[in-house]
């Protein structure tokens, strides 16, 4: 395999993996709701670094429930993305197109202190202290993927990552913060019967949340990560990341059911130039009981 190809290949896994895994920003990760309540959401996210381009179709559903008295949430997030656009590496020009269902993603958290089980009446009087969860998030190889391209929106692989998180109450604001590690399963059909494999990601999130009167809110984000080298055949194909991504999301209540939701980042610092910009766009609804 070609130092060229190594390079080109790296460059591209790491706008798609880093966009839908390592380096997504998700505030009030550990927030509490009414046992029984579901969400359905729909949405579109557009990265880009230099001239390629991933867009993806995001549709969701949560649900939250009661474990041993606390509340926690399941979710399952079924992605459809399109990644185009070309690069320049050492005068040849090398092209980027694939489309289909990425890998879907099960996550699964439980909050362990201060965010109990509670009913849609019962939640009426509740007010947030301080919350400590944990979570386990999980994808499942069954995107659009062939061995026989450069370029696929399927990893071929299984990732896990487990993460802890608190968040504080301080009025209308809340504080979060949160540490998770990815650890990703080889690829052993990569470009024929190459085997792929990446060191673990480690990240940190941070989120300062304004609650407004109208329920509405607006976070502030940061996430750090470091970590997931690259191997081919056992042979280093980059080195470890150590990135910075800031950004911001925007949440307003339409009426008691419907949401809409606007949040975009940007890399402010990047160790191995995988940086990109993210803006999306999601539309939410939600129903159980008491609503």
């Amino acid at each position: 395999m070609s130092t060229l190809f190594q390079v080109c290949v790296w460059w591209t896994l790491a706008l798609y993996y880093g966009a839908t895994f390592g380096q997504e920003i998700e505030a009030r990760a550990y927030s509490n709701a009414p046992i029984g309540l579901n969400f359905a959401s729909a949405g579109i996210a557009q990265a880009s670094s230099g001239s390629y381009t991933l867009t993806s179709e995001v549709t969701s559903f949560t649900h939250i429930l009661d474990i041993n008295g606390q509340s926690g949430k399941i979710s399952l997030i079924i992605p459809y993305a399109e990644l185009t656009g070309s690069k320049n590496v050492n005068s040849q020009t090398i092209n980027a197109s694939a489309n289909g269902f990425s890998d879907p993603v099960l996550k699964a958290s439980i909050n362990l202190y201060g965010a109990p089980a509670l009913d849609s009446e019962e939640f009426k009087s509740y007010q947030q202290d301080l919350i400590v969860g944990a979570s386990l998030n999980a994808s499942i190889p069954w995107g659009s993927y062939s061995n026989q391209q450069l370029i696929n929106v399927g990893a071929n692989r299984w990732f896990i990552q487990p993460g802890v998180g608190a968040s504080q109450a301080i009025g209308p604001w809340r504080l979060e913060l949160e540490g998770a590690a990815t650890i990703f399963t080889s690829n052993t059909s990569y470009i024929g019967s190459n085997t792929f494999s990446e060191n673990p990601i480690y990240s940190t999130q941070t989120h300062v949340i304004y609650y407004f009167p109208s329920t509405a809110w607006l976070s502030i984000d940061t996430t750090y990560f470091i970590g997931g080298q690259a191997f081919v055949n056992g042979t280093p194909i980059n080195g470890s990341q150590e990135n910075w991504r800031f950004g911001s999301t925007f949440s307003y209540p339409i009426d008691k059911h419907n949401a809409i939701r606007l949040s975009a980042s940007t890399g402010i610092s990047s160790r191995t130039n995988n940086s990109f910009d993210l803006l999306g766009l999601s539309w939410q609804y939600r129903w159980g009981p008491g609503l």
